[in-house]
């Protein structure tokens, strides 16, 4: 009994299609995989490799150490004890404004070091660059302004109320400042430098307060690492670190 072309036809697709199958079962499949758990928040593979890309948008960050995984990782865990935080006060004060992003994605575009020689001024240009490097422009946008959310959170709730006493300025100016003079070089007046050394101090405070109040946040909540791989001692406790880099708030 001759068989129908159409069935034969049929029964070929299902054939190849079971063939297909079979070979794609025997080939290993790269899926995502949670890394870290934050208060039961999931923290993925691909968003540590995220976070490595998005790195070179730090200009401190050239020229320095690439970002390892499991710096990133902690970076990663610092932000997102810092996002839930932000969330439970309903805290929308924070949020940066369209012009805030667009001034700083200028800026960044001006200092990273890659577009010394490249057009990253035209938005072709940006693409091409951000391409070569695994990122698009709305990445990078969306990433900045998660970035600037976080520096004024943090801005808000740690650098209000702390004043510095001229006695403390002036003890850093004798102290750090004059020592770096040699013997014969004229160091620039206190006056002159008052404002900046200031600026360090109240740096220094809020870094300290910060590291303070992350590390209460990390025993208070709970944090599961995964992957023992990624374990890492010293924790980011930088407030730019912990809101994507050095460069994050400059």
């Amino acid at each position: 009994m001759r068989v129908p072309i159409q069935l034969r036809f049929t029964a070929l697709v299902l054939l190849l299609a079971a063939t297909s199958f079979c070979l794609r079962a025997q080939e290993p499949v790269v899926l995502d995989r949670v890394v870290a758990v934050v208060n039961r928040h999931a923290i993925l593979a691909s968003e540590i490799d995220d976070e490595i890309r998005l790195s070179v948008l730090d200009p401190m960050q050239q020229g320095q150490v690439a970002l390892t995984r499991p710096r990133a990782l902690e970076q990663l865990i610092s932000r997102s004890l810092i996002e839930q935080q932000i969330r439970s006060e309903d805290n929308r004060a924070s949020e940066p404004s369209p012009s805030e992003v667009d001034a700083r994605l200028t800026q960044i575009r001006r200092e990273l070091p890659f577009c010394m020689h490249r057009n990253c001024a035209s938005a072709e240009g940006w693409k091409q660059v951000l391409a070569e490097r695994g990122l698009t422009p709305e990445r990078v946008v969306s990433y900045l302004r998660y970035r600037l959310q976080i520096l004024a959170f943090i801005e808000q709730r740690f650098r209000q109320g702390i004043r510095i006493a001229p006695e403390e300025i002036a003890a850093y100016y004798a102290k750090m400042l004059l020592p770096q003079y040699k013997p014969g070089e004229s160091a620039p007046p206190l006056e002159s430098v008052s404002d900046r050394i200031e600026e360090i101090l109240l740096e220094q405070r809020v870094s300290l307060l910060f590291d303070d109040w992350l590390s209460n946040l990390r025993k208070q909540g709970d944090v599961e690492v995964l992957d023992p791989a990624l374990e890492i001692s010293t924790p980011a406790s930088d407030p730019s670190d912990a809101a994507g880099g050095k460069g994050a708030g400059a």
